[in-house]
């Protein structure tokens, strides 16, 4: 009989058990994306691609790992979140965090995301060769029907072993004005998945602009690329993993949202009251636009697991062991409800989702 990991890796159970999943980032809220993940695994879906962004990046690439539910669960819930808060002694006044975002761009150093993932990868991945980082090759990718590795759309840049990664983890490249994900992109800072450590990506990921100071890399011309928060740019990427030539799915792409399902008529996103609301509502609007247009299409409704975190700050990093078990047990319940339905909403099941959103496309 086939091992989970197996299964998972190589993609040697049946269809209705694979699943892709993409994570929305959130801050310190990844414990209620383990909680629902849990309950998906518990349900017997084994996953072959992961996509994440933020939080999302953190735990995705856990998951990616094959690191089970219940271990990703008592690694979010023990982790240390105000480790993350690892500015210098003179960034604690306000003046200070003025000044560190003048000259460093940013409040914190926001190295602990990348150490502490660095350390678990380590401890329960292990790769080949236990004397180099943990990277995007220890991911590798086989198609579980033979299939050659799918790129999005227009992708003719990506390398055939960037596009064969089990993970996919968004940063924003302010420099270039681009959303990037790696390690698809990371030849255009002179890396193959092999070069690029996962920890790394990770950390551009949960650089929180001014809050983390951004990662600095080099182009493949040379020139410096600062990146930050993936979800800067697109905080849900969900249709990652669609295919790029039109076909029906062959399994589900499970997305987990950090945020209660949008209303049919939903109220205003930004209360305009004056001029710096009226430039905040600017930002929001540039930053949100892209994945609130994904939340508003049905079939990207129809597959997501929505989960109300809306009790907790993303940098709420002083987390009490009640907001960890409130996260924990909201990201399970809203799991639950996904597959098996509510008095409102029926639950998932994937042949319906196929006949009423993507058969007519295919056809």
């Amino acid at each position: 009989m086939a091992s989970r990991e197996q299964d998972a890796h190589q993609g040697t159970g049946t269809r209705s058990s694979r699943a892709d999943l993409v994570l929305e980032g959130g801050g310190v809220k990844g414990i209620a994306l383990a909680g629902a993940i849990e309950v998906l695994e518990e349900r017997g879906y084994r996953f072959g691609r992961v996509a994440g962004s933020s939080a999302g990046a953190i735990a995705g690439a856990l998951v990616a790992a094959d690191v089970p539910a219940a271990d990703l669960v008592g690694l979010l819930r023990e982790i240390d979140y105000e480790k993350f808060c690892d500015g210098p002694w003179w960034t604690r006044p306000l003046v200070g965090k003025a000044v560190a975002i003048l000259v460093r761009k940013g409040v914190h150093r926001g190295r602990y995301a990348g150490t502490w993932l660095a350390e678990q990868l380590a401890e329960h991945a292990r790769p080949a060769d236990a004397s180099r980082p943990f990277t995007f090759a220890d991911l590798p990718y086989q198609d579980p029907e033979g299939e050659a590795p799918d790129r999005p759309v227009g992708d003719r840049e990506s390398s055939e072993d960037a596009a064969a990664s089990r993970l996919v983890v968004t940063a924003s490249d302010v420099t270039a004005g681009r959303l990037r994900l790696l390690p698809r992109d990371a030849g255009k800072y002179g890396m193959t998945a092999a070069d690029l450590p996962v920890a790394e990506a990770v950390r551009a990921s949960t650089a929180m602009p001014f809050f983390f100071r951004p990662v600095r890399w080099a182009t493949s011309q040379g020139r410096r690329a600062y990146l930050v928060d993936g979800g800067m740019l697109s905080n849900f990427p969900v249709g990652v993993f669609d295919r790029a030539d039109g076909a029906l799915p062959r399994w589900p792409t499970f997305g987990i949202k950090l945020s209660a399902r949008p209303p049919a008529d939903p109220a205003p996103v930004n209360r305009i009251r004056g001029a710096l609301s009226y430039a905040l509502a600017l930002l929001d609007t540039l930053i949100g636009a892209r994945d609130r247009m994904h939340i508003d299409d049905p079939h990207v409704q129809a597959r997501t697991i929505f989960v109300d975190t809306s009790f907790v700050k993303p940098t709420q990093f002083d987390l009490t062991d009640e907001d960890r078990e409130k996260l924990y047990r909201t990201g399970r319940q809203a799991a639950i409800d996904f597959l098996d339905g509510t008095a409102t909403r029926e639950g998932w099941d994937f042949a319906r989702y196929v006949r009423t959103y993507r058969a007519g496309a295919a056809g």
